[in-house]
């Protein structure tokens, strides 16, 4: 097989690895696993029950059209109008994906040259690098930092060259809990503008903002023509394993995404597809009642952690809280998570494995609070075991 190594190692991110090492020790240890970013309950019933209703009457049992079937991609279209008043021909600016997951691949093949450089949000989602890497592209970090992890504006313009193709942003933004506020998008939206750069715009969590309001940067002047978004089902509707995602975007960044994303899964989620249409269309009490469980679990999580020793960097969105452990006298947030579960039955993540630098948030942890409230006290009352 020669020498030359199997795998790209643009490609050979931790994340992913240690999600999986983390939860192999959740099951090895029955510890309480707080790790990885998926609810412990199922979501609305009506909406399971549509799901099964769809297969018994063999609605998506086969391949579904490429774009994703009419009823859901107009149930996007009419979301995008609904919270936020965007309008998108369901028909030529509407495609959905296998998750965000797929979508972002899709967005980066289609849209890069080898040679481009993309910049976005560091700690990130860590399909980022690779996406960016298949495309052959170069991924150019704008690191946030604690306690607040704000973007720095000014560091935004001065990264940007030549080369530049494209901002990849996330808010609100995983795993900081960071959502961008208006003065930052305009800013944002005033570069791109400037240098003439697409924007991909991760927005799987904009529904779970619990300060202030979720502002898509595809409403701002200038936007709708190089703007692509990105959000899924999975986190609004908890449905995670069902990847169901979208792209919402002008015609011909639709057209660019649907040729890559026809070469990656075609089609998928079939049954889910008519499911997902009917979550979309669920009344405001549903998306309210979400986003307050949500927050109050955060301030349950937040509180326990604070009361362990943990420094807390509050979230404004998402299911994650980033912490620091510099308390315990611990330097190495990977040997932490590691050893965490023999010490008192938690898992979590290290943020070190979300940026380039492993010396970058070396000393934050990453906890999910999409639990039941009894899971998120009996893990708090295990991680107060550190106060001895």
């Amino acid at each position: 097989m020669g020498t030359r190594p199997l795998l790209n190692r643009r490609l050979d991110g931790l994340g992913t690895t240690i999600f999986a090492e983390m939860s192999a020790l959740a099951t090895a240890t029955g510890a309480i696993n707080l790790g990885q970013g998926f609810p412990d309950t199922d979501g609305p019933a009506e909406i399971a029950e549509a799901a099964v209703r769809a297969i018994r009457e063999g609605k998506g049992n086969q391949y579904p059209p490429g774009p994703g079937i009419p009823e859901l991609r107009t149930a996007i279209a009419e979301h995008q109008q609904r919270f936020y008043g965007l309008t998108f021909d369901p028909d030529t600016e509407v495609l959905v994906t296998a998750g965000a997951t797929e979508a972002i691949a899709a967005a980066m093949l289609a849209l890069l040259e080898p040679g481009d450089e993309v910049i976005a949000f560091e700690p990130f989602y860590d399909s980022y690098a690779a996406c960016i890497a298949m495309a052959g592209a170069t991924r150019v970090p704008l690191t946030l930092r604690a306690p607040d992890f704000r973007p720095d504006l000014d560091r935004l313009r001065s990264l940007i060259t030549p080369r530049t193709r494209l901002l990849l942003l996330n808010s609100p933004h995983n795993p900081t809990g960071m959502v961008l506020q208006a003065e930052e998008l305009s800013a944002i939206a005033d570069l791109a503008v400037e240098h003439d750069l697409l924007v991909v715009t991760d927005e799987v969590y904009e529904h779970l903002v619990f300060a202030g309001a979720h502002r898509p940067i595809a409403a701002l002047p200038g936007m709708r023509e190089r703007t692509v978004s990105i959000s899924s089902s999975g986190k609004t509707f908890s449905f995670t394993g069902w990847k169901v995602g979208w792209v919402t975007a002008s015609a011909p960044l639709v057209a660019a995404v649907r040729t890559a994303k026809q070469y990656l899964t075609y089609v998928s989620a079939g049954p889910f597809q008519y499911a997902v249409a009917e979550a979309l269309r669920l009344p405001d009490g549903y998306f309210t009642d979400f986003r307050e469980a949500l927050h109050r679990k955060r301030d349950l999580l937040s509180e326990g952690l604070r009361a362990a020793g943990f420094e807390v960097y509050q979230p404004d969105g998402t299911y994650f809280i980033t912490t620091d452990i510099a308390y315990f006298g611990e330097k190495d947030g990977l040997a932490f998570c590691r050893a965490l579960p023999e010490r008192c039955g938690v898992v979590a993540v290290p943020n070190s494995v979300f940026y380039d630098d492993p010396e970058a948030g070396r000393t934050q942890v990453r906890f999910t609070f999409c639990k039941k409230d009894d899971v998120l006290k009996d893990a708090s009352t295990r991680l107060q075991r550190f106060r001895g």
